[in-house]
């Protein structure tokens, strides 16, 4: 006859059951909902963006003003950058909620949060490495189903 105590499994043995039972509740988070999350995020954070720095079809006064004074980049004038940052953060974000181009997009916005990181706000780069996550992860595994370009056959993900 076996004591009660030695049928059940020890305490370490039952924590190890009951936290691979809770890690395996991770696996009902459809993939989908994770790709569109990844490019919805940081999609609205360029497009806020860019709703700053324009007046209707003009790029604002104010925008050139901050990329002369406070965006200032090394290499590109500051006119061009301002025109070049302001007609990409309104593109690139559509497109990239489409899932249209998704990984494409989702480049040229890590390339733009890595000039962001490196040349304009060093001190952001909690946030900035939050975003890239979100961007790498759809250059690296794609868009998902619920996108325009797995709709048109462009990315099988």
């Amino acid at each position: 006859m076996t004591h009660p105590a030695e049928t059940r499994p020890s305490r370490p043995a039952a924590l190890a059951d009951r936290i691979r039972q809770i890690n395996a509740l991770g696996s009902f988070v459809p993939q989908d909902v994770l790709t569109l999350a990844a490019r919805l995020f940081p999609a609205a954070v360029f497009w806020q963006s860019a709703r700053t720095k324009v007046e209707g079809f003009s790029i604002k006064e104010s925008t050139f003003f901050l990329f002369e004074n406070v965006y200032a980049l090394p290499v590109i004038p500051p006119a061009w950058a301002a025109v070049i940052a302001t007609v990409a953060e309104h593109v690139l974000p559509v497109l990239l909620v489409l899932g249209l181009f998704a990984r494409l997009s989702a480049l040229g916005l890590l390339i733009m949060t890595a000039v962001i990181q490196i040349f304009v706000f060093p001190g952001a780069w909690i946030t900035h490495g939050l975003w890239a996550v979100a961007l790498l992860a759809v250059i690296a595994h794609g868009p998902g189903r619920i996108s325009m370009d797995r709709a048109l056959g462009l990315d099988r993900g």
